[in-house]
């Protein structure tokens, strides 16, 4: 039997035939297009796809700036600075050196902030108050790390990125120390943002108790002061003319001096007054209307008029007997 057509070359059939489009040989770094589909859900398809593709890199950036793995560019007019200020103020000359510097170098360190927990759109700054200030007078967007934070974790940060740049003074600390207090964080909690132990966080807050805060904005952040010497004048601000050394302080020659001399002008004024103050003693004697203040140079006597109208004159009257009996008695 003939065997008929086992291997067949068919004739060309027009029925049968696809239409290929034809690729291109030259593929754009080595991107290949996939073949398009005649319907129309292909398109839909790619559309979805893409959006869903833009919205998982979004939840990926969105999850990055909540770890603080990215460093973001924002508008300084969006930050707001931290619930709790550990600064007196920010020194003028330090902040001109600064601008220099970001100006010549960039800004090589972001600073740390979080979406603002009560404003949609905006931050707050845990720490780079300085370095925010600086891009504002630049005029240029700050570098930052967006993190979620608790108010806890926030003040933590900023507490420790101060003490580990040194930037603080020590009497800086111990108002931010009262300032965490006085909003109700624990003391575990100020320690970790101090990097202190109990005994050192307890004698910041003696300070702030001591010295009013007005007398501490007086005299300024006073960097080279430390903790002895503002216990010190804690003790002798007690028996002082506050409100007139704050006054001395912040007379026009005592602005132009440094915070740290006006330190050193406020013990001296406290410690004079102090011993003024202690110096001063009152007595009186049983039965006779006269007060007797005594000073560690001379006394006063100060007459009661109106219980015995005329007696100081009765005395007056008689001072040189007096005293010439008192120098026979001390003769004697």
């Amino acid at each position: 039997m003939a065997r008929k057509n086992l291997i067949e070359i068919s004739a060309h059939d027009p029925a049968r035939t696809e239409t290929v489009a034809p690729r291109d040989n030259r593929p754009i770094a080595g991107f290949v297009p996939q073949e398009r589909s005649a319907a129309p859900v292909g398109g839909i398809t790619k559309t979805l796809g893409n959006i869903t593709e833009k919205m998982e890199r979004a939840s990926e950036l969105e999850r990055q700036l909540a770890a603080g793995q990215t460093i973001v560019e924002l508008d300084p007019g969006l930050i707001d600075a931290s619930f709790v200020s550990d600064r007196l103020a920010i020194d003028a000359a330090e902040l001109a050196e600064l601008v220099d510097q970001i100006r010549e170098h960039g800004q090589q360190v972001p600073i740390l902030v979080r979406p603002h927990p009560e404003t949609k759109g905006r931050y707050q700054v845990a720490y780079g108050h300085r370095r925010l200030a600086a891009t504002r007078e630049i005029g240029i967007r700050v570098r930052a790390v967006v993190r979620d934070l608790t108010d806890g974790q926030l003040v933590v940060s900023q507490g420790q990125e101060n003490s580990a740049r040194t930037n603080l003074s020590y009497v800086e600390r111990a108002l931010f120390a009262s300032r965490l207090e006085e909003r109700g964080f624990g003391r575990d909690v100020i320690m970790a943002a101090l990097s202190v132990d109990k005994a050192a966080l307890s004698r910041m807050l003696i300070v702030i108790r001591q010295v009013p805060l007005e007398l501490i904005n007086a005299i300024g952040a006073a960097p080279e002061i430390g903790r002895r010497r503002w216990l010190e004048l804690g003790e002798r601000i007690g028996n002082a003319d506050i409100a007139k050394i704050i006054a001395e302080l912040s007379a026009d020659d005592a602005r132009k001096i440094s915070s740290d001399e006006r330190f050193h002008r406020a013990l001296v004024l406290a410690t004079k007054k102090a011993a003024t103050k202690a110096a001063v003693a009152k007595s009186e004697v049983s039965g006779v209307p006269v007060t007797i203040k005594k000073t560690a140079s001379g006394a006063a006597f100060i007459f009661d008029g109106k219980t015995a109208p005329g007696f100081d004159q009765f005395v007056q009257e008689r001072l040189q007997s007096l005293f010439q009996e008192f120098k026979k008695h001390r003769g004697a």
